[in-house]
């Protein structure tokens, strides 16, 4: 179902200006450090520079309420055999409302048919429920396990993956809007 939903928040592409805010949503959840190295604003604006490279595989996507971004998704293109690796995050106080299952759904439709894409790939901790929910919403089909992929804190941690083709169904998933800018 296509549409946005009450009190939602809207899609627009990354945009250099987004930097402080990108640091705010790092520093919201010590969690956040597995999605790259963000601690300073040096760090944010390179974090973000990275993203925009004009001859970058990146496509970043901010989730904004109003015109703050709240949280990302992405998807980094192989563009010769028109795949992408799909991420995505959210800050700390924006989870749970069921924006970044609206952001991600929204964003991988995007991939598939205007991005021209044909496989999409994600993975995601085991156990991190919420990021396993967000990917079976936007239409992620699991794939497999990768035993013990992941150190964190001492502890070995598997990885689900999953991934979404162009001819799988389309999920029933509420789309975000894209803010007019």
């Amino acid at each position: 179902m296509t549409g946005s939903i009450l009190n939602s928040p809207e899609l627009r592409p990354l945009r250099q200006s987004d930097t402080p805010a990108v640091l705010a949503a790092f520093l919201s959840n010590p969690d956040m450090r597995r999605q790259g190295d963000v601690s300073s604003p040096e760090t944010a604006a390179a974090y973000v520079t990275h993203l925009l490279h004009s001859d970058g595989p990146h496509r970043a996507f901010a989730v904004v309420t109003g015109d703050e971004l709240v949280g990302l998704v992405a998807v980094t293109m192989d563009a010769k055999n028109r795949n992408g690796w799909f991420w995505y995050w959210m800050r700390e106080g924006s989870r749970g409302r069921g924006w970044t299952t609206c952001a991600a759904a929204t964003i991988a439709n995007w991939a598939l048919t205007a991005g021209r894409l044909e496989r999409l790939a994600l993975g995601h901790r085991a156990n991190n429920p919420a990021s396993e929910s967000v990917a079976r919403a936007a239409g992620f089909i699991h794939e497999g396990t990768e035993r013990e992929k992941f150190l964190v804190d001492g502890q070995r941690i598997d990885v689900l993956t999953y991934s979404r083709l162009r001819s799988d169904a389309v999920p029933t998933t509420t789309e975000l809007a894209w803010q007019h800018v």
